[in-house]
């Protein structure tokens, strides 16, 4: 037999298959890990298919091994390795990588073995015990009557003289066992089913009558979403099929895991970049194997190799989390329906707020709407917008309102907790008159601009065009122009002054950086141990703590002036998801929103938490704008160490995708070659060319683009490809 081979090497010219001998002996089969001879070195490789004859009449060498006992990668997974080739213009080498665990190629994590005693086979027990002799030894024998032990369990208990005579006269009798490593440990499942309310029963019915592959669970925090999820797991399991659950946070994934261990025990596994490598290779076999049949995790874990896929679920499908923005570069929602539409399967979009392109599908017709508009505990927190331009004319220019002040008295001296949410990501800082809230925009796009420091300049992220820092408000001549950020530790450092002896966690970046903070800080606050948790995005989403009824949200502008033609329904998203953590029990919730830009439409219909109304503004927006789902975004990034080399392949990339916009005409409405916002990342430039282009001819641009990249390739110089980017950094 001749095996397809995609070598395991990280070189961008080398993305082709290889042809060697299989020999019989070994058993090759696709999907298998193979050690193969390449050039003067011996090379891990992946067997994509086997065939009677060879494509070249070149001379073949053989597979020397085959490295594992069952093969990596599936049959699904091959094929999907082919679909985001094609899709995202990647190799095919770095597509099969994402599919197992990083460490198991070289061989550089193994199964986890520990030394086991049990009683003999070969003699009755009663025997056992007589040829024991001494009590203690005795003891030994009954100890282990039921089933065996690990060796360095039984010593640290026991004599080790008497277990090493047992060994000796061959009572006991040694072997090599493996210990799991579980993320969280094994548990079987206990849980009770509750009621499902009239609101959750009829999106479950909704969600499996619907012929749609895509279904959209459009539910309000708090609505019930999760027990949904899990009945629609359950009935895939039923059914003989296996599940996918993802949420956007790693720090999500423990209290996930923890809830659906609860309903279906030892079967659940988890999966995402946090785990350890052995704990990530033992879950990563569980679900090779079968054990595991239902994956919780983060984006990577959409590639679990699991079988018969019934059901994937992507919980707060509007987050930027779900695009991956290194490489390799893929949209998780579009390998979610490409593994339904091959298994036969259905995908589940869950969100209080959806993205605008999921809604506009979903109204269209082409993914099934399911809506669940009450919460289970009663209404939403009250909402209230503050002005910080009138606390300022008022004299206050700190951090926090009075009104916030105010209400953070009232909710420590009766017990009760408060959320802090810094509106803070990424890079980039928009400048604004702190007196009359006037925000720099790009005279051309109607994009907020972003300041760059180093150039003491403002800069159009769109279309590239530049402007002077401004010395005065243009609009009201104010000279208190306001750019750069606050920071949680500052906040944390007021906190802490206004309210002495008061417990005060915080969570970010920084404080999240062990393996354990996630659930430490989190299972500190849900314990009670503090009153008020300071955060970022991480706390927006999915934390259930019912004792919380007050969310204070600091810098709601900061998100809504990015230069992101997403950035209106990014900050109402946050907006939602944050102001969701409080009244989730029966104490009821209050929300207070400081702003700069209070007429603002987004708050206007956050503060009703009107998704529907802010739905059509937006998408009458993005359509007279020519901005997406109504065009497309593409970006050519290019990456090296060396600039000259970067640039030239930028300028070869750049004239070769020019003469589209003849060939296109008017269905190309920009097109742009930049250095990138961030030109330096880890010591390589960065250089991109950006594209905006009407949907009608999406498929030939794309691929036309994709064969100018194709053809000008610089060595030492990486180029990617996005499809509408979650940033332009």
């Amino acid at each position: 037999m001749v095996a397809s081979v995609i070598v395991d090497i990280s070189t961008a010219e080398i993305d082709r298959i290889f042809e060697y001998i299989a020999p019989d002996e070994l058993g090759v089969k696709k999907g298998d890990r193979v050690l193969v001879p390449f050039g003067s070195k011996t090379i891990e490789g992946f067997c994509i298919d086997l065939k009677e004859t060879a494509d070249t009449s070149h001379t073949l060498k053989e597979i020397k091994a085959r490295l594992d006992a069952y093969s990596a990668i599936t049959e699904e997974q091959l094929e999907l390795a082919k679909f985001m080739r094609e899709r995202y213009f990647i190799r095919y080498v770095d597509c099969l990588r994402l599919f197992i665990p990083s460490k198991l190629r070289g061989g550089r994590v193994r199964e986890l073995k520990r030394v086991f005693v049990s009683l003999a086979q070969d003699k009755p027990y009663d025997q056992l015990l007589e040829e024991a002799g001494s009590p203690a030894r005795r003891a030994v024998i009954e100890r282990l009557k039921d089933g065996g032990e690990f060796l360095s369990r039984l010593t640290s208990e026991v004599s080790v003289s008497c277990v090493n005579t047992l060994i000796k006269r061959k009572l006991l009798v040694k072997s090599d066992k493996e210990i799991f490593r579980s993320p969280q440990g094994l548990a079987p499942s206990t849980a009770t089913l509750p009621t499902l309310r009239p609101s959750q029963q009829a999106a479950l019915d909704t969600i499996n009558a619907t012929s749609r592959t895509v279904s959209l669970l459009y539910g309000v925090t708090g609505s019930g979403k999760t027990e949904v999820y899990m009945r629609c797991i359950a009935q895939a399991l039923s059914c003989g099929k296996t599940a996918i659950m993802l949420v956007p946070e790693i720090s999500l994934t423990p209290q996930t895991l923890k809830i659906f261990r609860s309903r279906f025990g030892d079967i659940v596994a988890m999966l995402h970049s946090g785990l350890s490598d052995g704990e990530r290779f033992d879950e990563w076999r569980r679900i090779v194997t079968g054990d595991a049949k239902v994956v919780v995790g983060a984006r990577s874990a959409i590639f679990a190799p699991v079988r018969d896929l019934g059901v994937i679920i992507i919980d707060e499908e509007h987050d930027s989390s779900y695009v991956s923005e290194s490489n390799p570069r893929y949209i998780t929602a579009d390998i979610a329906k490409w593994r339904a539409r091959y298994n036969g399967g259905k995908v589940i979009l869950g969100s209080a707020t959806p993205s605008i392109e999921s809604f506009l599908l979903a109204k269209k017709g082409q993914y099934e709407l399911v809506r669940m508009d009450e919460r289970i505990s009663g209404n939403m927190p009250a909402m209230q917008i503050v002005d910080m331009k009138e606390e300022v004319i008022a004299g206050n220019i700190g951090i926090f309102s009075a009104a916030l002040m105010q209400a953070l008295r009232q909710t420590v001296e009766r017990g009760e907790q408060a959320m802090i949410f810094l509106n803070r990501r990424g890079h980039s800082s928009f400048v604004m008159c702190k007196k009359c809230g006037y925000i720099a925009k790009c005279t051309d796009c109607d994009i907020t601009l972003t300041y760059h420091s180093v150039d003491n300049l403002l800069k159009c992220h769109y279309c590239g065009k530049r402007y002077k820092m401004l010395e005065c408000c243009p609009e009201c001549g104010s000279r208190d122009i306001r750019y750069g950020k606050i920071g949680t530790q500052r906040v944390v450092a007021e906190l802490e002054k206004a309210f002495p002896g008061v417990n005060i966690l915080r969570m970010d970046n920084e404080t999240t950086a062990t393996k354990s903070a996630y659930l430490d800080i989190l299972g500190a606050f849900a314990a009670g141990e503090a009153q008020i948790l300071v955060g970022t995005q991480m706390i927006a989403k999915g934390h259930d703590f019912p004792n919380v009824t007050l969310v204070g949200i600091l810098d709601a502008d900061m998100s809504l002036y990015f230069s992101d033609y997403r950035s209106a329904e990014r900050t109402f998203q946050l907006v939602t998801q944050v102001a969701g953590r409080a009244g989730r029990a029966a104490k009821s919730g209050k929300v207070i929103l400081q702003t700069f830009s209070p007429r603002h439409y987004v708050f206007r219909y956050a503060a009703n938490y009107d998704y529907d109304g802010f739905f059509e503004k937006e998408n009458n927006t993005r359509m007279v704008s020519d901005y997406p789902p109504y065009t497309t975004i593409m970006r050519l990034l290019m990456t090296g160490q060396n600039e000259d080399d970067v640039v030239r392949c930028a300028k070869n990339i750049y004239y070769k995708v020019k003469p589209l916009e003849k060939k296109y005409g008017y269905d190309i409405v920009y097109m742009q070659a930049m250095k990138s916002p961030i030109n330096k990342i880890e010591n390589k430039f960065r250089y991109q060319i950006l594209m905006r282009f009407k949907r009608t001819r999406e498929r030939s641009i794309i691929a036309d683009a994709y064969a100018a990249m194709d053809e000008n390739k610089v060595k030492g110089v990486s180029v990617f490809a996005e499809i509408n980017p979650q940033n332009l950094n």
